[in-house]
């Protein structure tokens, strides 16, 4: 049987590979559509920047339930305490998130302007509200969630929905939306032809320059603001009993979060890769080079997520109120025979799962253009 930290260390790396996962595939679905009234001109712009995603934005937005699963299974007590805390915050991702099937199903149902524009804002609204949401949700996991644990391990959320709508959050907000309307700007670039390439290719040039600038924000105010980091107390057993409590943490203002990078000074890389990113993503787009633009914003997504995750190692959920209540990746787990279970399930499904998305890709790949959208007028979205 593998040892318990190392199953531990596997599962807080398979998570964060979800994430990214879902941040490239449903990321551009959502980046795209959250662009989509702005860059579609016209009614077949339209159509043709819905259609790019057509045939893959639900395979896509699997990543995000399976997240959600292994979230679940591997680390239930971050489960039940973000779903009831931010419970108005993840109503609004999963109701903003209804707008998408009805979307894509209806809006081309009726020849009427009204009808289709309303349906295009709900579209654009599906796109953008889980992507800003998402964004906030991991700014406040840098400035403390305000939970605690009681003697038997239950959680008590003493926030409000507003009091996650604080300025750190939002642009922390500010980046992953501008990082996935980046992401899905050059998706446009790759799909799409004509006056609706280039003004995706403005679109993704423009998010890309407003994501660098809040990226280097938030690092700065993380690293000057006094944002209290959170360290565990050495020495602690982390092969020991999943218990919470049974820990001491020290919070510091200085080096606060970035302490990881003096400990481990590969994981620079991270942020480094961000920047690289962003900046491939400006340049290219400029040049309306599709292929490079999008390599730039999928770096941008896996440097994002990276830092996110390397600064806060190994915690997953700080408590601003009681951080010895904070939940890690060492204590807040499932049992030994749970993660190796699900590491089993895992190395079997998961190649199966890739290799078939891929081939989905490879089969529905090509341009959309205006006049395939004509003489497909009614079997398309």
């Amino acid at each position: 049987m593998i040892e318990y930290e190392i199953l531990k260390i596997i599962w807080w790396v398979l998570v964060g590979v979800l994430l990214i996962g879902f941040a490239l595939t449903d990321g551009f679905d959502m980046g795209s559509m959250a662009l989509m009234p702005f860059v579609g001109k016209t009614d077949e712009e339209r159509r043709a920047a819905i259609n790019t995603i057509a045939p893959h934005w639900d395979g896509n937005q699997v990543w995000f339930i399976t997240a959600g699963g292994a979230l679940f299974a591997a680390w239930p007590l971050v489960y039940a305490t973000a779903f009831s805390g931010m419970y108005w915050a993840l109503l609004l991702v999963l109701f903003a998130l209804f707008l998408r099937p009805v979307g894509f199903d209806y809006r081309s149902k009726l020849e009427n302007t009204k009808w289709r524009n309303s349906w295009d804002c709900g579209l654009a609204i599906g796109g953008a509200v889980p992507a800003l949401v998402f964004g906030v949700a991991f700014g406040n996991m840098f400035l403390g969630v305000p939970f605690h644990l009681d003697s038997t391990l239950r959680s008590f959320y003493e926030g409000s929905f507003f009091a996650l709508l604080n300025p750190f959050a939002l642009i922390c907000g500010i980046v992953s939306l501008s990082m996935l309307c980046a992401h899905g700007g050059a998706w446009l670039m790759l799909r799409t032809d004509g006056e609706l390439k280039k003004r995706a290719s403005k679109a993704a040039q423009l998010m890309g320059v407003v994501y660098l600038i809040c990226f280097l924000a938030a690092g700065a105010w993380l690293y000057f603001g006094g944002i209290q980091g959170y360290t565990l107390q050495q020495p602690f057993d982390i092969n020991g009993i999943a218990n919470p409590l049974a820990k001491e943490v020290i919070t510091n203002a200085n080096p606060g979060w970035m302490n990881n990078y003096t400990l481990y000074p590969i994981t620079i890389a991270a942020p480094v890769v961000a920047i690289l990113g962003s900046l491939i993503v400006i340049a290219s787009a400029s040049k309306v080079k599709a292929g490079l633009t999008f390599l730039g914003s999928s770096l941008a997504i896996v440097g994002t997520i990276l830092t996110a995750g390397f600064s806060l190692f190994p915690f997953l959920m700080p408590s601003s109120i009681d951080p010895v209540s904070s939940l890690t990746m060492w204590d807040a787990v499932s049992s030994q025979n749970t993660l190796t279970v699900m590491t089993v399930a895992a190395c079997i499904f998961v190649p199966i799962i890739l290799a078939y998305t891929f081939w989905c890709y490879y089969k529905m790949w090509g341009v959309i253009t205006n006049k395939h959208i004509e003489e497909n007028s009614h079997s398309l979205y």
